[in-house]
């Protein structure tokens, strides 16, 4: 049996699986466009998030804004098994405006939520999500009613004045798209008539990341979905801007702990029949 399992149904295209048995493997810092959340089934890790520190033991769960640099790692090299979460961020915004009157998503307010109830709860959806005979609206019913209890629990929307300065957000259209296409420092202030230097310390306060590094990740989350479209490895590394398959192959096992042939491999599609 596979210790790697990825799984997302077509049906609930907004949701997306991991689970990893036994792992020693190591996470370099990085990021993920979605809503993530994750919990260990045994051992234990720590974790940073946006440069908070934290443990994670059976019995709670792990929250990561979208966007938020972090990295999860065994206490001494030991192994762990753990459950992963990846949600879209349009479908968690849906989510909370059903419980508040906003516009944008909100961020959680914590990096870590105790409770041997919420954890069970998670677990039983995440081997519900993970299993192929299911009814689709038990799955979507239970994922909704998990997220909102987080939401409801970890959000403050009233207290959260974001100012989102319109300059950022199109730097991260830029940066999330025409990954085949190499972009400068120069040519991207020059689109927004700013001073190079300016523009990158403004977008790594605004992000934590530097504008390279936004990239990047943008290209592995890009490669996830080539890979799950079945479109093979060289295409998958040529359309996402990579010089070859090992450059590829190096950033994406750095950033996810498997190569892309065991995503390709261990990626489950549950598609209606």
């Amino acid at each position: 049996m596979s210790k790697e399992k990825f799984v997302k149904d077509t049906r609930l295209p907004f949701a997306e699986c991991r689970y990893s048995k036994s792992s020693v493997r190591y996470f370099k810092p990085h990021m993920h466009k979605t809503f993530s959340v994750g919990a260990v089934a045994s051992g234990e890790v720590l974790y940073t998030v946006g440069g908070k520190c934290a443990s994670l033991k059976v019995g709670s769960l792990a929250l990561i804004n979208p966007e938020a640099m972090h990295s999860c790692n065994s206490v001494g090299g030991n192994e762990r098994s753990y459950y992963m979460l990846y949600l879209d961020v349009a479908w968690c915004e849906q989510v909370q405006r059903a419980i508040w009157d906003v516009s944008n998503f909100n961020d959680v307010t914590c990096i870590r939520l105790d409770g041997e109830e919420m954890y069970q709860q998670y677990i039983e959806t995440m081997q519900l999500l993970m299993a192929n005979e299911c009814h689709l609206l038990k799955k979507e019913q239970q994922l909704v009613e998990l997220i909102t209890k987080i939401f409801t629990l970890t959000c403050q929307p009233e207290a959260i004045q974001r100012e989102v300065s319109d300059g950022i957000e199109y730097l991260k259209q830029r940066l999330g798209s025409n990954f085949r296409s190499d972009l400068t420092l120069n040519s991207l202030a020059g689109d927004l008539c700013v001073n190079p230097y300016t523009l990158l310390r403004s977008f790594k306060k605004a992000t934590g990341l530097t504008p390279h590094v936004y990239r990047m990740n943008c290209r592995i989350d890009q490669a996830k979905i080539h890979l799950q479209r079945g479109l093979g490895i060289a295409e998958t590394a040529l359309e996402c801007g990579f010089y070859d398959q090992s450059h590829l192959h190096r950033y994406f096992k750095a950033m996810t702990t498997v190569t892309p042939q065991e995503y390709r491999v261990n990626f489950v599609q549950y598609v209606p029949r």
